[in-house]
């Protein structure tokens, strides 16, 4: 009996590995593909006839449609599971990059952008199923790997982007190219070994709780197509997985894991709209205010960096591209790094936020008052690495405080904020910046004290909390 609990162990870790391997590559691709597009939007919606102000709407419609989308597309994979949620987004994604290939018109050019600005939420969905196929000490580890593995696609996009259109036609083959990719991340998802997995690891699960009971906080997981489904948790109601949906088909009926894919469409908004409300109606505003306010003070940071960096300091474009190239391979690199910090906090991921965002206003404020080129890059790389944790952190934090049962419309839900910074950051930017070209910067620093004080008020609340948590549960084990 124990070879055998030790044999399905063995297969569901393994089978684990493979799933988190094989989202390491979606997610670069993902960027990869994508970043091959981003860099060439403006000129072609400018030869299409567009004028500055017709380019400045058109380009905010993929950033609205993200901003309303996002949770709900992530509340969605909790209700519907992360494979049929994923396949949706990459497939109707890969719809809306044929699209753009075939655009001729500024009114072709909108169309092909509602799919993407609707569906384009891969990343998040992998974010969520990695969030369930791991342990919470393992999550942020999983999480950098999966962060560092996108940005070394979105570094390296733009370079095929780039030369693809030096040729003719280049913007609508990057276009299908990219296409392509999103269809091939469909089929890698649909080839994922999704009911082994989920079979072996639930089989497990439902063995060990029956048989000796839990010895691990991970035991207590159940898996629905890629959806953790959690006993306890401070904000959201538990949903557990029945005795009865142990992994066993009977003829002519359907497999457990898919289930939830035939929901009729009713019961999948009601699900959708009472996990939204859920997140709405929690006590994370805290976290939520701290991500919008980072998010914009990082954008203010970028948002006019080549023009400060020419008016300041009287660079080229092009040695201002090998600075952004070199902030950005760092960010990539940071992501491996997540991990050993973590482990050197003891899973203190407050404090690690707490210092983070420290560390970043800082160097926001270093690099607006630098008096020399090389005191920015001093700035950026420390900069990328801040960044790179302090994210990795914020989401860790979200989806503790708010169960990993709800994932999806966590991450969905910081994915909208963030989309709020987008709107904000560049009317912030234009505004300061008739200032002075460190008006920005200036204002980061500003935006990212503020999230300083919000941590240092409401991080004494989260661990008394936690230790009240932590008390409830020995007092019921006992």
């Amino acid at each position: 009996m124990n070879n055998q609990r030790c044999s399905n162990s063995f297969k569901t870790t393994r089978g684990r590995k493979r799933i988190i391997h094989c989202i390491y590559v979606v997610g670069f691709m993902d960027l990869f593909g994508v970043s091959m597009i981003i860099p060439l939007l403006s000129h072609h919606v400018k030869a299409l006839g567009a004028s500055p102000s017709v380019a400045g709407v058109v380009g905010s419609t993929y950033g609205i449609l993200q901003l309303f989308s996002s949770t709900i597309v992530g509340s969605w994979s909790d209700v519907v599971g992360r494979r049929y949620s994923m396949l949706t987004c990459l497939l109707l994604s890969a719809f809306g990059y044929s699209l753009l290939g075939m655009s001729t018109s500024i009114a072709l050019f909108v169309l092909a952008r509602i799919p993407v600005g609707l569906f384009k939420h891969s990343l998040s969905i992998c974010r969520a199923l990695l969030s369930d196929l791991v342990s919470d000490s393992e999550r942020p580890l999983v999480m950098g790997h999966f962060n560092a593995a996108s940005s070394v696609g979105f570094i390296l996009g733009p370079v095929v982007g780039g030369y693809l259109t030096e040729h003719e036609g280049g913007f609508y083959t990057s276009s299908f190219m990219c296409a392509a990719i999103f269809l091939i991340n469909a089929g890698l998802v649909w080839m994922l070994p999704w009911s082994e997995e989920l079979i072996n690891r639930n089989a497990t699960d439902f063995s060990n709780n029956t048989s000796k009971g839990c010895h691990d906080n991970n035991c207590r997981k159940s898996v629905q197509n890629g959806s953790h489904v959690n006993k306890h948790h401070p904000v959201f109601a538990a949903e557990t997985v029945p005795a009865s949906r142990a992994p066993e088909k009977h003829p002519g009926s359907h497999r457990w894991w898919e289930v939830s894919l035939l929901q009729p469409a009713w019961n999948q908004l009601s699900s959708v709209g009472s996990k939204i409300h859920m997140v709405a109606s929690s006590d994370m505003w805290d976290l939520f205010l701290v991500r919008l306010l980072m998010a914009v003070a990082i954008m203010l940071y970028y948002g006019n960096f080549s023009l400060a960096m020419e008016e300041r300091f009287f660079l080229k474009p092009k040695v201002t591209g090998y600075l952004i190239s070199y902030s950005s391979t760092l960010g990539a690199l940071a992501g491996f790094l997540v991990g050993p910090v973590t482990q050197l906090y003891g899973n203190n991921m407050p404090a690690l936020l707490l210092h983070s965002t420290v560390l970043t206003c800082t160097l926001i404020f270093l690099y607006a008052s630098a008096a020399s080129v090389w005191q920015v890059l001093l700035t950026s790389t420390f900069f990328a690495i801040s960044t790179s944790i302090g994210r990795t952190c914020i989401t860790d934090l979200e989806l503790q405080r708010g169960g990993v049962q709800a994932s999806g419309t966590l991450i969905g839900a910081g994915q909208s904020v963030t989309a709020v910074g987008r709107v904000l950051a560049p009317l912030l930017s234009g505004l300061t910046q008739e200032f002075s070209p460190c008006g920005p910067p200036y204002l980061g620093v500003v935006l990212a004290l503020a999230a300083v004080v919000l941590l240092l008020i409401r991080i004494p609340k989260w661990d008394r909390r936690g230790m009240m948590l932590k008390i409830d549960k020995l007092g019921k084990s006992e």
